[in-house]
């Protein structure tokens, strides 16, 4: 079953690598397209801070080094957790593959450029959310799947009680 997790780590990559090369061949930076006017655009950004934003502003010089040094330390344990958990094809399994495909995407950007490209921009008339990519969907909905997995499911010693 580990080839699959990893298969679909890959693909995660990899959809994220063509996204994010096509909004960057095809929008300068800040061009925007509406896809869903008032709620949904396509626009190219910048993040060179943590997730959503966090930390973009920082004047450290050591700020992207941190942050690289601290995505391999998280791609490590995903890592390892996914190949302790992968003798069978789960929640758990999937929802570490995405995160741990979405972490090298992200990962990517980051050690190539500096930063990292965002295109997704969701909002409700002034109101906005932090412009995403694919990573980052892929990242939030494995953590989603961990998070159902631990409240939904019952343990092997619950299941026989």
């Amino acid at each position: 079953m580990r080839k699959y997790h990893f298969l679909i780590a890959m693909l995660v990559i990899a959809l994220d690598r063509v996204t994010k090369w096509a909004i960057a061949s095809k929008l300068t930076l800040h061009d925007s397209i509406p896809v869903i006017p008032g709620f949904f655009r396509i626009i190219r950004t910048e993040n060179r801070g943590a997730a959503f934003g966090l930390f973009a502003d920082s004047p450290s010089e050591w700020k992207v080094g941190l942050l690289i040094l601290f995505s391999l330390v998280a791609l490590l344990i995903v890592s390892a957790l996914l190949w302790r958990n992968s003798h069978s094809l789960t929640s758990t399994g999937i929802g570490l593959s995405l995160i741990l495909g979405g972490a090298i995407g992200n990962l990517w950007d980051r050690v190539m450029s500096g930063h990292v490209v965002d295109f997704l921009l969701c909002y409700v008339v002034q109101y906005l959310w932090p412009a995403f990519n694919l990573a980052d969907s892929a990242i939030v909905v494995g953590a989603g799947l961990l998070v159902f997995e631990i409240l939904f499911t019952k343990s092997p010693t619950q299941k026989t009680a």
